[in-house]
This record gives C-alpha cells, sequence and structure tokens, in this order.
C-alpha cells in the first residue's frame, strides 16, 4: 500500500518531532512547515493526502491559511489543531472548510489513527 502523503503545518518544532514519529509510524511520508504560508505553497508543492494545520501560527494563522487552501482544493482532508479549544473556534473551522478539529492534548495519538485509517479507507 503507498504511504500516505501527510501536511504538517506548525510552529511548534518539538510537537512537529513527536508527531512526525507517530505519523511514519502509522505508514506515512510527511511533509511539514512552520506557519501557514509555507503550509499554503506546500499544497501547492508537495500535493499532500491530508493536512493537519495548526490555528495559531505566525506569517499567516491556521484559518486563513484554511480559506486559502479551501478555494482551490476544495476535498483535501484539512484538521486543525490547537492548543486552545472553543466552541466558537470549532464552529469558525467548519464554516471555513475544516475536515476535522484536534485538541492537541493527550488523546491525540488515537485520534490521528483514526482520522488516518479513515483517509487510507476513502482512497
Amino acid at each position: 500500500m503507498p504511504k500516505l502523503k501527510v501536511l504538517l503545518v506548525d510552529d511548534d518544532p518539538v510537537f512537529v518531532e513527536i508527531m512526525k514519529v507517530r505519523l511514519e509510524a502509522n505508514n506515512c511520508e510527511i511533509c511539514s512547515a512552520v506557519n501557514g504560508q509555507k503550509g499554503v505553497e506546500k499544497v501547492e508543492s508537495d500535493s499532500p493526502d491530508i493536512v493537519f494545520l495548526d490555528i495559531l501560527m505566525p506569517v499567516l494563522d491556521g484559518m486563513s491559511a484554511l480559506e486559502i487552501i479551501r478555494n482551490k482544493h476544495k476535498k483535501l482532508p484539512v484538521f486543525m489543531l490547537t492548543s486552545f479549544s472553543t466552541e466558537n473556534r470549532k464552529e469558525e473551522a467548519k464554516r471555513a472548510g475544516a475536515t476535522g478539529f484536534i485538541v492537541k492534548d493527550g488523546n491525540i495519538k488515537e485520534e490521528i489513527e483514526s482520522i488516518l485509517k479513515k483517509i487510507k479507507k476513502d482512497d
């Protein structure tokens, strides 16, 4: 089975490294970006199968990056990441076209694995 190409957009290098290990353990090829602008560029250059996009980042925040991505890539699964979850933020992400919303907490490993299984099954 071909590897799932995952774009991870987050400005926290420790979180990115932890996620890379988890994603690689799930047979994924990882590319990453440190801000929303670089993430948008990577969507165009790397054609990922799925994007995990942090909301709070420098240069271009995740919500703005999501809007740009959605203009060209309506069906690309984009899951928003945040350390600070509120119902308003979830609703805003949903309205902007996010596929889902993930809170960076202790349960993220299982949540990511569940998402990857679903994406692989839908391929």
